[in-house]
């Protein structure tokens, strides 16, 4: 028979897992809300982003100062190479918003979330080439499965056309940055806490956006109330919960799966922009 010593931590991981895909999928329901709220900006494109990282990093620095300490993945970054790591992070996350959030404003919700969460596609391949994983043929059924039901899902939310071509390929071009992202958030929560990540990598990305902001001329001043609360809501919905219970499940869960399991994010996006625009 099993020894209760063996059952114990394997039941334990079983249990890690489970709270970590609820995570996951809580997270890219909070995702799902972002292109919403870049939609309702009243400012540019850059600008929401730039707001997005500004208004979250502040509620996340408090979270990390107050997290407790010497538990799990509880390093801090204390070498060149961890801060190298985490600007990398960051970096690529500057690169998924500032693209993504042009491709929102040539193309419709429906067409640019669903492109950006092509990342899947680019995850696989480079842990692949790059990290030299092996896939089943189960997961790789599962991952074509997976993109051809989120398109099926979206259905008449999809908008083929000419006249959003460029919007479209900005979306697919996030799907490579969002790509870069995941993996490597998953590998510094390895080391590194939620709270940690998601605050020293969304510095480095509210420092790359602002002066793609002030460079691309856009006002960085919202002109009412409402303008303010929609950068508030982005910041603390779908980057500050969002993003950071994605970043806690990639702790748990393979970045491959993860990716794939993000497809509900462009479906539930559809569903919103239907209800909501």
């Amino acid at each position: 028979m099993p020894d209760a010593s063996t059952l114990a931590p394997a039941a334990r991981a079983d249990s890690a897992q489970r709270i970590a895909l609820i995570a996951l999928l809580t997270g890219a329901l909070g995702i799902a809300f972002a292109p919403i709220f870049v939609r309702l900006s009243e400012l540019g494109p850059s600008a929401t982003a730039f707001w997005r990282l500004a208004f979250a990093i502040p509620a996340l620095w408090v979270w990390m100062a107050v997290e407790p300490k010497g538990g799990a993945r509880s390093r801090k970054p204390s070498s060149l190479a961890d801060y190298a790591r985490l600007t990398a992070a960051g970096l690529f996350f500057a690169g998924d918003l500032a693209i993504w959030h042009w491709s929102i404003r040539y193309t419709s919700v429906a067409n640019s979330t669903l492109l950006a969460n092509f990342a899947p596609i680019f995850v696989t391949l480079v842990s692949w080439l790059v990290f030299k994983e092996r896939f089943s043929r189960t997961f790789l059924m599962g991952l074509a499965l997976a993109l051809c039901g989120a398109v099926v899902l979206m259905g008449q939310s999809l908008k083929l056309s000419p006249d959003h071509l460029f919007g479209d390929a900005l979306g697919l071009l996030t799907a490579v940055f969002y790509g870069g992202y995941i993996l490597a958030v998953g590998r510094l929560r390895a080391e590194f806490s939620t709270a940690t990540i998601m605050t020293w990598s969304g510095v480095v990305t509210g420092l790359a956006l602002l002066p793609i902001a002030l460079l691309s001329g856009e006002s960085l001043i919202a002109g009412s109330l409402g303008g303010w609360a929609v950068l508030l809501g982005l910041a603390l919905v779908s980057h500050a919960g969002g993003q950071s219970l994605i970043t806690y499940a990639l702790a748990h869960l393979p970045a491959a799966f993860s990716s794939v399991s993000l497809l509900l994010q462009p479906a539930a996006a559809a569903v919103l922009a239907w209800a909501l625009l």
